[in-house]
């Protein structure tokens, strides 16, 4: 497969330990629809002490060779708003066996597609946190984790933000030998639970794969005898079972 982009899963943020919090955030890939400009993340802590977390979203920028990086998100030179997307609240409480909620809020133009990655990282909260808890309250949860903290561990997930007027395009070139499906629109597509299966036995599969193609980007794959290629083909609600076959 060549010039495929895909957006990794970022897992961070480990202390060494045997209870506290855990979190869940649920899904790793988030998108935002062409005429939303809010998205409802929910937080879950399934763990047995109360998780305070950080909120932070970097926006993922791609060089003129394809190459991402992640630059904060920053303030509009009018000082009175973001362009891009932030986090409210930014700063979560999430009790044991309980469940938070933040909105991430896109402000700006919305003529191109736009990429964030959204890090949700447990802390041990300190004054300058802004966590809307007392010294004794701080002191108290420091000492419930000193007394046996085991894991406090972060997600990273992927938000995609659709252009206004998102425009689906996908095209198909397939010959006996290769498969090629290009986004000739300005969104993303997902290539969701690709797989190669053999034709002769059901049980003999590769790993299942997750691929993100982003406008103007191609994916492809070359076709070996005997097998069958099965995926979904999703193009925002719409979703396709694809099976493509090599005899």
């Amino acid at each position: 497969m060549n010039r495929v982009f895909l957006l990794g899963l970022l897992s961070v943020f480990c202390l060494t330990a045997q209870a506290g919090p855990q979190i869940n955030v649920g899904t790793v890939y988030d998108y935002l629809d062409a005429d939303k400009s809010t998205y409802l993340k929910r937080v879950f802590n399934s763990g047995d002490a109360t998780a305070f977390v950080k909120v932070n979203v970097l926006e993922i920028i791609y060089d003129a060779n394809g190459q991402p990086k992640e630059i904060p998100v920053e303030a509009a030179a009018d000082g009175a708003s973001r362009n891009g997307v932030m986090a409210s609240p930014a700063r979560l409480i999430v009790p044991a066996k309980g469940m938070q909620g933040t909105r991430l809020l896109y402000m700006g133009e919305r003529d191109r597609e736009r990429y964030f990655r959204v890090r949700f990282v447990p802390v041990v909260p300190e004054k300058e946190d802004e966590f809307a808890v007392s010294g004794e309250e701080r002191e108290d949860y420091k000492k419930t984790l000193t007394a046996g903290v085991n894991v406090m561990t972060g997600f990273g997930t992927i938000f995609f933000v659709r252009p206004k007027d998102a425009r689906f395009a996908t095209v198909i070139n397939e010959t006996d030998k290769r498969y090629e499906l290009r986004n000739d629109g300005n969104t993303v597509v997902i290539v969701d639970e690709f797989k190669s299966c053999s034709l002769t036995k059901e049980t003999d599969c590769g790993a299942t794969t997750k691929h993100h193609v982003l406008a103007g980007k191609t994916f492809s794959f070359d076709k070996e005898k005997g097998r069958e290629y099965r995926f979904f083909l999703i193009e925002g609600n719409d979703k396709k079972n694809l099976r493509i076959t090599s005899r």
